[in-house]
C-alpha cells in the first residue's frame, strides 16, 4: 500500500495505458467508415501530436520543478516529517502522471505515424484519442493551477498533518489492542524476550502472523514494540511464553515486524502528533518568532486529542497475543511537553496551552486530567523561570488542568 502512494506508480500507470490506447486504435480502425476520413481533418494529426510533445515535456519538467519546491518549502518552514504528505498529495501524484502520460502519448504516437502504422482509418481513431488526451491535460492544468494556490503554504501543511494525526488515532482508536487481547497488568516475569532482527523504526505489526506462529508453537506472546517503536537487535520486540528451540519460527515471529528507518504516520497515533509539536517548536524559535503558528497548533492538538473514547474495548480475533494500549499520557508528553519548553517566554503561548490541557482535562477527565495536570505544572514552572514578573502574574490566573476536584469532573 505505501508503493501505491508513490508519484512513480501513477505515472507509469498512465505512461501504459497512453501506449495502450495508441496500439489499439490501429486495431479498432476496421470498425470506422472510410467515409469519415475525409470530414476530420485527420491529416493535422502529425502536428498535433508535435505541439503536445513539445509542450507537455517543458509543462511536466516545470511542474515537477514547483513541486519540488513546496516540498523544500515545508520542510524548511514547517518540519522535514511533514514533507512525506506533500510527496503523497494524490492532486500532485495525478496531475504529474497526466501530463507524462501525455508526453509519451504524444511520443509513441508521432513514431507509430512515422512508421506508418496506421490507415487512413486509423488516423481518426488516432484524433479522436489525442482530442480526448488534450481535454485530460487542460482539466489538469486547471486543477492544478488551483491547487498551486495552497499547495506548500504553512496552513496546507499543518492541514494535511493533522488529518494524518486524526485517521491515525480514530483508526486505533477503533481498534486498540490490534484485535488482539489487551495487555493492562504487564508482561510476566518468566517470559522469554525476543529482540529484533534489525535496528529502526516499526512501522507496522502483523498481529495476525504472530497469532498464528504463537499458535503453531502453543505458546502466548506479549507485544512490546508498537509502531512508532525504535528497536535494535539488543532491544525486544516481543516477549514469548517459554523457551523456543525452532529458529524458524521464532524468524517467523521477527518477521511480523516491519521495520524501516523513519517513522510513518499510519499505524502511529504519536507521530502525527509528534509532528505537529515540531512545527510549533519551530516557529517558536527566536529565527522565526511566529507564535501564532504554535498558537494554532495548540487548537489543533485540542481537536485530535479530543476524538478519544473512553471505552478501549474491541473485538479480540488473535487470542494468542496480547498487544497494550496506547498510553494517555505519553500523548500528552508528545503533544505539549516541546510547546510548553520552547515557548516558556511567550505568555501567549503559555496562556493558550494551559487552557489546551484545561480543555483535555475537561473533555476526558478520566483519561487526560492526570497527565493534563502534570503537563501544567511543568509548563508553569518553565514559566516561572523564563517569564517577567507582570507576565507571570497573568499566566497565574488562568485555569489550570487537574487544579481541583470539580475540574475533573467537568465533561
Amino acid at each position: 500500500m505505501r508503493q501505491l502512494r508513490k508519484v512513480w506508480v501513477r505515472a507509469v500507470a498512465l505512461a501504459l495505458l497512453a501506449v495502450v490506447a495508441v496500439g489499439v486504435a490501429q486495431l479498432v480502425a476496421p470498425l470506422i467508415p472510410q467515409s469519415w476520413t475525409g470530414s476530420i481533418g485527420v491529416e493535422s494529426i502529425d502536428q498535433v501530436l508535435n505541439i503536445l510533445a513539445s509542450s507537455m515535456l517543458a509543462v511536466t519538467t516545470f511542474s515537477l520543478g514547483i513541486a519540488i519546491s513546496a516540498f523544500s518549502a515545508a520542510a524548511s518552514t514547517a518540519t522535514p516529517r511533514a514533507s512525506a504528505l506533500l510527496q503523497q498529495d494524490p492532486t500532485t501524484q495525478n496531475v504529474l502522471a497526466t501530463f507524462l502520460g501525455a508526453f509519451l502519448f504524444s511520443l509513441v504516437g508521432i513514431i507509430a505515424l512515422q512508421a506508418g502504422y496506421f490507415s487512413s482509418t486509423g488516423r481518426v481513431v488516432l484524433f479522436a484519442a489525442t482530442a480526448g488526451v488534450i481535454a485530460l491535460v487542460v482539466l489538469a492544468l486547471l486543477r492544478w493551477i488551483s491547487h498551486l494556490m495552497t499547495f506548500g503554504r504553512m496552513e496546507n501543511t499543518l492541514d494535511r498533518v493533522e488529518a494524518a494525526a486524526a485517521s491515525s488515532l480514530e483508526t486505533r482508536l477503533a481498534n486498540p489492542f490490534l484485535c488482539a487481547r489487551p495487555l493492562v497488568s504487564g508482561i510476566p516475569t518468566s517470559c522469554v524476550p525476543l529482540c529484533a532482527s534489525g535496528a529502526g523504526y516499526v512501522l507496522h505489526v502483523d498481529v495476525g502472523a504472530l497469532d498464528r506462529v504463537a499458535g503453531d508453537l502453543n505458546a502466548k506472546v506479549w507485544l512490546d514494540a508498537l509502531p512508532g517503536s525504535f528497536v535494535h537487535e539488543a532491544q525486544p520486540c516481543l516477549y514469548i511464553e517459554r523457551e523456543i528451540g525452532d529458529k524458524d519460527a521464532l524468524e517467523k515471529l521477527r518477521e511480523a515486524f516491519t521495520i524501516g528507518t523513519e517513522r510513518s504516520f499510519d499505524q502511529d497515533p504519536r507521530f502525527g502528533l509528534i509532528v505537529l509539536s515540531e512545527i510549533a517548536s519551530r516557529s517558536l524559535s527566536p529565527a522565526v518568532n511566529d507564535p501564532g503558528t504554535a498558537i494554532s497548533v495548540l487548537g489543533r492538538l485540542v481537536r485530535i486529542l479530543a476524538r478519544w473514547r473512553d471505552d478501549p474495548s474491541s473485538e479480540i480475533a488473535y487470542l494468542n497475543v496480547f498487544v497494550p494500549p496506547v498510553s494517555s499520557a505519553d500523548l500528552i508528553v508528545d503533544a505539549f511537553r516541546p510547546i510548553a519548553r520552547d515557548g516558556a517566554s511567550c505568555i501567549e503561548v503559555q496562556l493558550r496551552l494551559q487552557k489546551a490541557l484545561h480543555a483535555l482535562a475537561s473533555i476526558r477527565p478520566n483519561v487526560f486530567a492526570d497527565p493534563a495536570s502534570k503537563m501544567a505544572t511543568d509548563a508553569d514552572s518553565w514559566a516561572r523561570e523564563s517569564m517577567s514578573a507582570s507576565d507571570y502574574a497573568v499566566l497565574k490566573s488562568a485555569p489550570k488542568a487537574g487544579a481541583n476536584s470539580e475540574e475533573r469532573e467537568v465533561g
